[in-house]
């Protein structure tokens, strides 16, 4: 295996004699670049320095002392996965004496490259290493080019490469559909997946479709496709938490509980669904189970190099409706003691005390520490948006409506926040406070208009794509904004028609003139420019999205039978 030579690899074990053996497996296969972790933690750090080509990790991680109390291999995984410090182009082998069907299943539902029962042998490992390392060099490219930021080229990569591994292509088709599902393009994504399940009824691939309903917004279908997926796929485990998921989105909480219920106890360690159960339990007044999910949170996530205060914020809101204070007040000291200080943790501790101060009538002391949350807020990265507008309703009931205003008009103009400008004014509505929600509004309006003015200047100037942009930027905001939606789409056609077609501007064209047509159907503008979308599609010659979608979706190339073209083109 000298051609191997040049691959690197990270033993991730906290025995020393484990960590030789595996160097001396390694050196066998003519790999001498190896470096080691000997926690979780110490894995994390050398992973955020450089990508490894392969990473061999034990599933009993400990805490790199010898004591059982720190990450396991799969807690790794999952935050690898989370935080994208794993490439796609790399290999991840679990290692694992682990009996227990439900950690056995936990670490396969996070899609390792493999995972190789002890004890095994040197040939063992190197068979199983030569598999996956054949499978990368045929996939790299796509890979490399999608982790360039090149999704376009990765997808046409795809395409030559599936047809020049015909043993593959279905793998191909797989990484296709996730590389279209980056692009948004949902519903091409959905088609790709549709074959592959007429074809082989792989389970991923009917998770595939349902994850493209979703994300269409077509959550009946979705539960439909994931209840029939479950009905012969019952340990799929994915497919329980996109069908909670759909269950709130079709309002049916309980249901979503239900589902998430059944889902820890088949596969119990997993700390996103545990958070997900416990954020669906409080919302269903399920105190007693959110206070044990998130208990749970807490305990698995407390040697993570991403412990995220917020956990302990969502604690102490289930206690506070128990009226618990000794229970909360453990909670905050734990936070303190377990977390490094900074911004983030310095919010979260002054929520959650503003909090208990707030549930034992200290409203003075309740006050100060709001203050003090949205101060650390104003300096913080990364907390979530649900925080932060819980935030706002626990200043209001402060009296802070200078800091209420503040953190709410922050989070309005914060393009990551998702808050749009309708909502911020909603907010304040909601809570009874219509001369907040006047203050706001007029702030919006001057903050739209500024907009229009940049962007006509931009677009005066002969910068159409800078004025695109602008516009794009104020209709996140404002997505049902009319005076911004006509000038996005007046200056997208100018520049379609002056600078050449691009399909992804066109797509985004055509859906602002169905919002438009939504938001006022009889307004003016819009029958003139339906006509000049209409005029420039002609001039390129574009097909419609269905035939295009189609045509792509007719370059899979199916495994056995070849699927009819009707069916294709019905999917």
């Amino acid at each position: 295996m000298a051609e191997y030579s040049d691959l690197s690899v990270l033993i991730v074990d906290p025995n020393p004699g484990m960590r030789g053996n595996l160097h001396n497996m390694l050196a066998q296969a003519g790999i001498t670049k190896i470096d080691y972790a000997v926690s979780s933690g110490t894995a994390i750090r050398q992973l955020a320095k450089k990508p490894f080509d392969i990473v061999l990790c034990e599933y009993d991680l400990g805490n790199g002392s010898g004591e059982q109390n720190g990450q396991d291999g799969q807690q790794l995984l999952e935050d690898l996965r989370a935080h994208k410090l794993l490439p796609a182009s790399s290999i991840f082998i679990m290692l694992t004496s682990e009996g227990v069907y439900s950690k056995v299943i936990g670490a396969a539902e996070l899609t390792p490259t493999d995972y190789v029962l002890k004890p095994f042998t040197v040939d063992m490992l190197q068979q199983r290493m030569r598999r996956a390392i054949t499978r990368r060099s045929v996939f790299l490219p796509v890979h490399q080019y999608a982790e360039a930021g090149n999704p376009v080229k990765a997808i046409e990569e795809c395409r030559l490469r599936e047809a020049a591994n015909p043993q593959y292509a279905v793998d191909f088709a797989r990484l296709r559909a996730e590389l279209l599902m980056g692009q948004e393009e949902y519903a091409e994504a959905e088609l790709v997946y549709e074959v592959i399940v007429i074809n082989r009824a792989i389970a991923w691939a009917q998770m595939g479709v349902a994850r493209c309903q979703f994300a269409q917004e077509k959550f009946e279908e979705a539960r439909i496709t994931l209840d029939n997926l479950l009905a012969q796929h019952p340990k799929f485990m994915s497919a329980y938490d996109l069908l909670a998921r759909t269950h709130s989105a079709l309002g049916e909480q309980e249901a979503a509980k239900k589902i998430l219920e059944d889902a820890v106890s088949i596969s119990p360690n997993l700390v996103g669904r545990l958070r997900h159960l416990g954020d669906v339990a409080l919302e269903t007044g399920d105190v007693a189970a959110a206070e044990k999910a998130y208990k749970q949170v807490v305990a698995k996530a407390k040697y993570s190099e991403f412990r995220d205060p917020e956990d302990h914020v969502k604690l102490v809101k289930t206690l506070v409706q128990k009226g618990d204070a000794n229970q909360i007040s453990g909670v905050i000291r734990d936070m303190e003691r377990s977390m490094r200080s900074g911004a983030n943790v310095d919010a979260c501790r002054a929520i959650a005390t503003g909090l208990m101060h707030e549930m034992t009538g200290n409203r003075s002391g309740a006050a100060t520490e709001f203050g003090n949350a949205v101060s650390a807020i104003a300096v913080s990265r990364g907390l979530s948006t649900q925080l932060k507008v819980g935030v706002v309703h626990s200043c209001l009931n402060a009296n802070l409506d200078a800091q209420a205003s503040e953190l709410m008009l922050n989070l309005m103009n914060d393009t990551e926040s998702g808050v749009s400008m309708d909502q911020a004014v909603q907010v304040f509505e909601q809570a009874g406070r219509h001369d907040l929600a006047e203050g706001m509004s007029k702030e919006i309006k001057h903050q739209v208009e500024e907009l229009l003015v940049h962007a006509s200047e931009q677009r005066s100037q002969g910068d159409l794509r800078a004025a695109v942009d602008t516009l794009n930027a104020g209709l996140r905001k404002a997505p049902a904004n009319m005076s911004l939606a006509l000038a996005a789409t007046s200056a997208i056609l100018k520049q379609l028609d002056d600078l050449g077609w691009e399909a992804q501007l066109g797509k985004h064209c055509a859906n602002l003139i169905a919002r438009m047509r939504s938001l006022d159907a009889g307004h003016a503008a819009l029958a003139q420019l339906e006509a000049q979308f209409a005029h420039t599609q002609r001039k390129y010659g574009i097909a419609t999205l269905t035939d295009s979608q189609q045509q792509r979706a007719g370059d899979v190339r199916p495994v056995g039978d070849q699927v009819p073209r009707d069916k294709v083109q019905s999917a």
